[in-house]
This record gives C-alpha cells, structure tokens and sequence, in this order.
C-alpha cells in the first residue's frame, strides 16, 4: 500500500527511487487557499504591465533553467531529453504569451439608451490546476500561467507520480520575484489533496487533465457549488489517410509513439484507404523496426519507457501474444518497456479500436471512400484530434468541417501550440485552453451601467 503521507518519485527507466516527497493534507490545502487568497488581493491590484514585467522575469529564469528542468523530467516522467527540452522551453514560451496578455484583457464600452455600459474582465480569485503526469511541465504551464497573468492565485496539484518539476517551477516562480503563496505547489493522492482542491468554497474554478472517468466525478464535484470547470480528457484520435496521400509522411509511427503513446492527441486508430491498404501495412512495418527504444537521457533514443509497471499492464491487456500486429523492439531487463505495436487484425468496435490504450499501440484499419472515413473517423466517444492527409484541398477541407474534434491538422501531426486554442468535443473535455482567449477563461464579466440621464431639476 502507497504511503497517504509520502509520494515515491521511480525513474520509468531504472524502477530506481528519485525521491521521496510529502504528501499534502487535505489540512494542508485549507492553509494553502487562505495563503493564496491573501496573495491573490494583491496581485489583482498590481498593474497589468507590472504583472507583465514580473511573469516576464520569470521566463527568464525558467530559460535559465531549461536544462535542469528538462533532466527532471528523463528521471521522473522518462521523456526522451529532446522531448522534455522542448517542454520546458514550452513552459517558458506560454509564460511570454500569457505576460503579454495581461496588458491586452480589456472590457468594452457599449452604448445604450440613457447612459453608457462598460464591461470588466475581473480574475476569478484562487484557481486550481490538476496536472497529469503524461505531461508534466506543459500542462501544468497552460492551466497556471495564462491565470496568474489574469490576476489569479494558482494551487496546482501535480500526478502523484510526477512532482518534482513542478516543485521547481513554484521555486523559479520566488526566485524570478512572483509574490509569496501566488503560485504553490501541492503534491499529493488525488483522493485527499485533489478532493480537497475541487471541494474546497474558496477555490473559484478546477483546471482538471487526465482521463475522462475521473473528470466526470471532477465536473460533478465542482457542480454541487456550482464552480466552473476547463477539462482535458482522453482522446482516440484518427489518422485519416486517403490514396493520394504523402504516404511516408502520413504513417509517421511518432505520430502515436510520442511519449511512448502516452498522449491523449496521439493519433492510435490509423484509417487508411484500402487501395493503399498493403503499401501502408510495409511502411508502419519497416518504421516500427527503426524505432530506437532505449535510456532516455540519450540522445540517440526515440522512445523512451512508460510511466509505470501499472501502465505497462494495462497496455499489455489490450496486445495478445497472439494478435496479428506489427511489432518494434523494446529493452529487456529494469524498466517499464514496451515495444511500438500496431495491431493489424482488429475490427473497428473492438476495445483496442475504442478504448484509449495511453501506450505504443495503434490499430491498423482500412476504408472504402470519403464518407466511410468519415463515419469511422467520427465513430468514438472522444473527440480531441486528429490528422486528415490527401493532396485534394476540397476533400481536406470537407472532411475537417465533418470529423467531430476540436483539433485538426490537414499533412500534418501537429496538435499543439500556445497560440491557438486547444481542447476537445464530446467526452475528450470541455472548454478551451491556450490561445488568444486563454486569459478570459480566468475572469468574470462585471457589467456596469453609467447613466447620462440629466437630473429633473
């Protein structure tokens, strides 16, 4: 049984101890919101360029300390280095973007009969961010910056599993000069600090990103004091890949063995037309057996190993022994390894077809026409990405307005960046992060009329 007062940090790579840390009470959070709430009212009250000027520091520091940051997340979440310099250098471009928003969130003025209305953007107070430990740094960063910079106090409550860059940022976040208690750290079980956190009266709303089972006790939890919620939620995204496609770019095996297919946007049901069908079965086959899995502190390695041996079975539930699949080479010997699969003999309402694996592991499926690929596409729960390849503009564009997901990309994989909106449809989430409009989802409207009427004498 788990210490309920310690988490125990492994390195994915080694099943080595990295450290040990306390682990917060549901005491601990009730001293936390006072804090912050203390610090909040002043924060709300330092002008927006000053809080612009402040987060801009500490971008600074945090650039300081990409490489620090980036070997944390080799040992404790066992990213592959190159991956988590690019997150702690996202961590620091999101503090940027969100620093110069704060001078940018600005009310309206709108004329009515008998006077003049103006508007508010006001911050909503203290804000709770439950981070994953699939992503540690960047998620964390898009639920905590874009609210400080509206004014918020952040409590952010990182994966068990995964603590210590968050640690170091609430660290870099004193060091670069952010108020005391504005941004704290509060490690802990998600079934006593993260319980805690979303009952809590005074924390004003929940960023919550991990599967959807627990965001829907979240939303419920949050509803009973009516308390808004931002959730990000699984995925089971489509790889729709008609004939005329780039078909060396389209089967790209990262672009569902990212972070060992521990992505919610990873794109695990791969739709190919089946004109194309047996060209594609050779390239995912011939991809596969390149991948170089192995230590993910060096640079050579692709892939790196998943979170946990819990991980490790439940993605092995999903790959028989026996099941016709395309299959690369994983380590043998320590460590939560797990080879890059694509399972060729499913049908498409299998549960290795439906259900998110969060592992190495697509599935392999083909389709006749546009339409078929739209239904398949559409035909899932979840609703988060995808990618659409053809070099027919018309079909790319058809498509797109038809698959039901909040983020698409047409030739390419990419799903994420800080300047654009993220988040899904139907049961991947609800409400939007990043992007221009990243900052109002932290404040409340205030309306105030002014009235012009001249007094009766």
């Amino acid at each position: 049984m788990p210490d309920p007062n310690e988490l125990t940090v492994l390195d994915p790579a080694t099943e080595e101890i990295v450290a040990t840390v306390p682990a917060a009470t549901a005491g601990d959070v009730d001293t936390a919101v006072a804090r912050a709430a203390r610090a909040q009212t002043r924060w709300a009250a330092v002008a927006p360029a000053d809080r612009a000027r402040l987060l801009r520091r500490f971008a600074d520091v945090v650039d300081a300390h990409t490489e620090e940051l980036a070997q944390l997340e080799v040992r404790e979440a066992g990213h592959t280095v190159a991956n988590a310099r690019w997150e702690a250098g996202n961590a620091r471009d999101l503090l940027l973007y969100a620093a110069g928003g704060a001078e940018r969130l600005t009310g309206r003025q709108i004329p009515v009969p008998g006077g003049w209305d103006v508007t508010f953007q006001e911050p909503l107070g203290v804000v709770g961010v439950i981070a994953p430990w699939n992503f540690p740094m960047p998620i964390a960063a898009w639920g905590s910056f874009p609210a400080l910079a509206a004014g918020n106090a952040v409590l952010l409550k990182p994966a068990e599993t995964t603590p210590l860059t968050a640690l170091r940022l609430a660290g870099l976040a004193l060091e670069a000069g952010l108020p005391e208690h504005l941004f704290q750290v509060l490690p802990g079980h998600g079934d006593t600090a993260g319980r805690a956190l979303v009952d809590h009266p005074d924390v004003a709303k929940i960023v919550f990103t991990g599967s959807t089972r627990t965001g829907r006790e979240v939303m419920e939890r949050c509803a009973r004091l009516v308390k808004p919620v931002t959730l990000e939620l699984g995925g089971k995204s489509p790889n729709v890949v008609f004939a005329d496609a780039d078909l060396q770019a389209a089967l790209d095996p990262f672009s569902f063995l990212d972070n060992a297919g521990q992505d919610c946007c990873a794109r695990t049901r791969v739709l190919v037309q089946e004109t194309v069908l047996d060209e594609a079965r050779a390239l995912l086959a011939d991809a596969l057996a390149a991948v170089v899995v192995g230590d993910p502190a060096d640079e050579r390695t692709q892939m790196g190993p998943l979170i946990s041996g819990r991980q490790r079975e439940r993605v092995r539930s999903y790959v028989p022994d026996d099941a016709p699949a395309l299959r690369g080479k994983a380590p043998d010997g320590p460590g939560f390894w797990f080879p890059p699969t694509v399972l060729t003999g499913e049908r498409h309402d299998s549960p290795a077809a439906r259900e998110e694996i969060f592992g190495p592991v697509a599935v392999l499926l083909p389709f006749t026409d546009e339409q078929d690929a739209i239904r398949l596409a559409n035909d899932t729960p979840y609703g988060l990405s995808g990618s659409i390849w053809t070099r027919d503009l018309g079909r790319a564009l058809r498509v797109s307005q038809a698959v039901r997901a909040g983020n698409l990309s047409v030739n390419s994989h990419s799903s994420v960046r800080y300047w654009t909106p993220f988040g899904g449809y139907k049961q991947s989430g609800l409400g939007r992060e990043l992007g221009p409009d990243a900052l109002a989802a932290f404040t409340q409207t205030k309306n105030v009329f002014l009235s012009t009427e001249v007094p009766a004498p």
